[in-house]
Order: structure tokens, then sequence, then C-alpha cells
């Protein structure tokens, strides 16, 4: 197995998610600024992650195609058909590319590339940025263990990950990739009540956001299910069990699972 720390990488789009990926791959030591290389269709805006990570500056993809051993595409989806035909002109055989470009299947981008090149396609979240994401990873036709392994070392940079097939993407874009919008909903939920209540908003969202991680971090580590977890909290006649009442009331639990399947239906629909 390839060692992460070895690859020479080039990003192609270095926006919120692109430089959030590389510094927290920068930062966990999976990869050397001296082996990473960006670029973006804003040149000074590369120039500038460049600088603050170490890294190198492409002027163009076919500079940083031929300086790296595989490219992460992470520039905006609607980029990808101005960006393909460049790509496709530089890449030589043995190099591979890593998507996070939401909605595109690894059949689509395959298509635009060299016959039989590798692609691996993932999709992370926002929490990439604080090295807290889950992110999802599935091999095209054309890629082999290594090119997933490398994918995953990759991405355990910055959070947690799984391995699915492609036909599942749609469902965890649905669940993890919009999730934390669905999340943030909750937190300021609670956060307004608690300002309701007499706390101060600094107060209530400390608070709330401090919950969601502390219950997070507890079912990650303890590996129960929720339902386990939410009645060791649950005393009989206690606040807890007054609060789910009414939250049962509310049909909170449909409404996020029908959030999520909403969620999964649009990037379907995106996805074409």
């Amino acid at each position: 197995m390839a060692d992460l720390s070895s690859q020479r990488v080039g990003f192609i789009g270095v926006g919120f998610m692109g430089e959030a990926i590389l510094s927290g791959a920068i930062a966990a030591r999976g990869i050397r600024p001296e082996n990473a290389w960006v670029n973006d269709v804003r040149g000074d805006h590369a120039d500038a992650v460049a600088s603050r990570h170490g890294t190198h500056a492409a002027a163009s993809i076919g500079e940083l195609v031929a300086a790296v051993d595989w490219v992460v595409f992470s520039a905006k989806p609607q980029n990808l058909d101005a960006v393909l035909p460049e790509l496709s002109a530089a890449l030589a055989p043995g190099k591979w590319v890593l998507s996070i470009a939401a909605g595109v299947s690894t059949e689509r981008l395959g298509a635009g590339l060299p016959d039989g090149t590798p692609v691996v396609r993932v999709m992370p979240n926002l929490a990439a940025s604080v090295g807290e994401a889950a992110t999802a990873i599935c091999a095209g036709a054309h890629a082999r263990e290594t090119h997933t392994d490398l994918a995953e070392e990759l991405f355990e940079t910055v959070g947690r990950t799984v391995r699915v097939d492609e036909n599942l993407l749609d469902a965890v874009t649905g669940l993890s990739g919009s999730g934390p919008a669905f999340i943030f909903l909750a937190i300021e939920a609670m956060a307004d009540a608690g300002v309701q209540l007499g706390l101060t908003f600094e107060q209530a969202c400390l608070l709330a956001a401090q919950t969601a991680l502390g219950a997070a971090k507890v079912v990650q580590e303890r590996g129960e299910h929720p339902a386990v977890l939410k009645t060791q909290v649950t005393s009989p006649g206690g606040t807890t069990a007054a609060g789910l009442q009414q939250l049962e009331a509310g049909a909170v639990r449909a409404a996020f699972a029908s959030a999520v399947r909403a969620a999964a239906e649009r990037s379907r629909e995106l996805g074409g």
C-alpha cells in the first residue's frame, strides 16, 4: 500500500472545501507541504493558499498534473466541463483522479478522461474545516484498492470515513452532506429556547452546541444504539421524559427522516 505522505498530490480548486481538506491533511502530516500543488480559476487565490500552507501554486492544470502522482478535483461541479479537457490532455498513464464534485458520477467523470483512468468519488461535508468530516468513499470502474486506500487515508485526516457503493451516495448526501444544516437548526432551536428561559444567547448557544458535540461523541465512543443511550438518560417521570414527549408529539423524528429523504431525492435530481 502506498503511503500518503510520500505521494505528490494536486488540488484543482481550493475553495472552502478544497482548502479545508488540504490544510487538514497537512496538519495531520498526511500530506507534506512540499508534495502538494494547488490550482484555481482565481490565480491570486491559489497563490494565497499556497503561501498560507507552504505548498506550490501551479499556473495551469497541465503544470499541476505533470508535477503530481494524482489529482483531487475539488472545484465546483459546474466547472467540470471547462476543466475536463485540459485535465484529460495532461493525464499520463498511471495517474488517477479523486473527485469531491457533488452529483458527478464516476462514469460521467471517467467519460471525459483517458480510457481506463482510475476514478474515486468521495462525499465529505462541511465539518472537514474543523477536522470532523463524515466522508463516504466509492470506487469507479477502474479504481483499485490502492486508490481507495489512499482516498481513505486522506479523508481520515479530516474526520471519519465509510466505503459505500456509488448508488448510495445520494443517501449519503441527504444524511451527512446536508446533515450539518439539520443539526445547526436543532442547535439554534435549543439555544432560542434557552434564551426564552433567561439565558443569554451566548450561554445558550455554547450549551446547546456542546451538548450536541458531547452526545455525538458518546454515540461514537460507546458504540451503542442511540435508543439505548437515550434510555440511559431518561428517568421515569423525569425532565428528559417530559421533553422527549414533546418532541414525539411534534413529530420531530419523522421530520428529520423526511428531511434526509428530501435532500437525497434532490441529490438524485441534480445528478440527472
